[in-house]
């Protein structure tokens, strides 16, 4: 292998995390400053998008034992990867296909120690960020202890209010 493409290989085998994750997506027709839009909004999330070459690609998850075919891969392949949050980058990218039509196409990748699909992974662009996962568990242990202190609270005015109706009378 030449010297420059085994530096592309080595390049690609850093950047790929099969424990955290990675999205192939097939890309056609953006211009240069959607290109750039489109990196900024990824680089936001903490991840980072770049093109590569289908066979260098191959190679490298492959030497990490994972199974992609050529036949996946369509038209020109970039790479989407998260350092911090992968969800808000799935997010980024289904957000900016959605508003630039077809020249963003979801190949697949892998995510949770398996190969997903491109559904799969707009489902899981459909899942809440960290920080609304933390308010809905919150909100799920705080409804029953202020349920019942409402009850509490309820009887013990219930007897202040009983006591106090009865002392109206009797004056």
């Amino acid at each position: 292998m030449r010297k420059e493409k085994a530096l592309l290989l080595d390049e690609v085998r850093s950047n790929l995390k099969p424990e955290v994750g990675f999205i192939l997506a097939g890309y056609a027709g953006l211009t240069a400053n959607e290109f750039a839009q489109f990196r900024e909004q990824v680089a936001a999330t903490g991840g980072d998008f770049f093109a590569v070459k289908k066979r260098v690609f191959l190679k490298a998850v492959s030497d990490l034992n994972l199974k992609f075919e050529l036949g996946e891969l369509e038209g020109h392949v970039g790479l989407v990867i998260s350092n911090e949050s992968f969800i808000a980058t799935t997010k980024v990218l289904f957000d900016f296909k959605k508003s630039n039509g077809e020249k963003i196409k979801i190949l697949g990748g892998h995510f949770d120690g398996r190969k997903c699909s491109a559904a799969e992974f707009e489902e899981v662009s459909k899942l809440p960020s960290l920080n609304e996962m933390r308010a809905q568990f919150l909100g799920t242990l705080e409804a029953p202890m202020t349920q019942t202190l409402g009850v509490l609270q309820a009887l013990l005015t219930s007897v202040i209010y009983c006591l106090d109706n009865k002392a109206k009378k009797e004056s």
